[in-house]
């Protein structure tokens, strides 16, 4: 199992530990918006995404409308995107617009 996370086509960002991106759609969902790779950062107290869905294609954070934080106990954290990963000197915040 791989952590991952999708956009679907309502803009929620979902969580999960699966085998494939598809996993994380429930019935009648579709990923248009992307997804990619997560890890939790103890030390900045984050989660941080990186990567790319080779499914779905890279993560379009502009789509993002909700977190599901389910996935990951349903605790919020503070999120951030590694363009260069695995370089982790440039995080970029992501926030619900």
């Amino acid at each position: 199992m791989y952590q991952k996370f999708i956009i679907n086509q309502d803009g929620v960002l979902r969580f999960g530990r699966v085998y494939q991106h598809r996993d994380l759609l429930r019935v009648g969902e579709h990923c248009p918006y992307g997804g990619g790779l997560w890890k939790v950062d103890e030390g900045r107290g984050a989660i941080l995404l990186y990567g790319r869905s080779f499914a779905f294609g890279a993560a379009e954070f502009s789509a993002l409308r909700r977190i599901d934080w389910s996935g990951l106990g349903g605790t919020p954290r503070p999120l951030f995107f590694l363009p260069h990963w695995p370089n982790e000197e440039q995080l970029l915040p992501v926030m619900v617009r």
